[in-house]
């Protein structure tokens, strides 16, 4: 297994990221479970404030959303690039932290060189060993990541995530994801997780 980056799980990118300068959450949203205009005992037994069953919140380009089902809670980090016409182009959906690292999932568009793989690089640091695709379905193709304690440390510092992937004719298909609001997103998704 290569450092700083393992192979995990897949899951799926779930929330629309949007800039923004300040690290304060600028959208928050809470949806509350109702039967008769009150929240349910499973909802109040989240943890997740005001008993809320579902929540989300901005800190700069990254989205958190936290989700009540069945008494189970699942909080998620996420980020999505869209072209100007819609069609997204990227998604990256982090769990909360287990540990010392932190696993999801990277959603890269068709027309890729599957067997090259892609890599990561934090700002100008060294690349990371290349990691496979695991498969692609409708929304794209998926890269399951998990990234250890060193690297959380670096992309807590850094500015963008750069992902290098190959289309299939070989030409260099890069891509970058941005970095602001990962810290807070990160620390946010642990709060809400325990």
């Amino acid at each position: 297994m290569a450092p700083g980056v393992a192979i995990s799980t897949p899951s799926h990118a779930a929330a629309i990221a949007d800039s923004h300068d300040d690290p304060a959450p600028q959208r928050f949203q809470i949806a509350q479970a109702q039967t008769g205009g009150q929240s349910t005992g499973g909802a109040a037994a989240s943890g997740l404030p005001g008993g809320a069953s579902l929540l989300n919140e901005t800190y700069k380009d990254w989205v958190v959303a936290c989700q009540v089902a069945n008494s189970a809670k699942r909080c998620v980090m996420s980020q999505q690039q869209k072209q100007q016409n819609g069609q997204r182009v990227l998604a990256i959906e982090l769990a909360a932290p287990t540990g010392n690292t932190v696993s999801g999932t990277l959603i890269l568009p068709f027309g890729l060189a599957l067997d090259s793989g892609v890599t990561f690089q934090v700002d100008d640091k060294p690349a990371m060993p290349p990691l496979r695709f695991h498969t692609c379905v409708p929304a794209g193709c998926l890269v399951p990541v998990t990234f250890d304690a060193p690297t959380l440390v670096g992309l807590r510092a850094g500015t963008a995530l750069k992902v290098k992937a190959t289309a299939d004719g070989g030409a260099a298909a890069p891509f970058s994801i941005s970095l602001q609001g990962f810290s807070t997103a990160l620390d946010r998704v642990e709060a809400l997780s325990r």
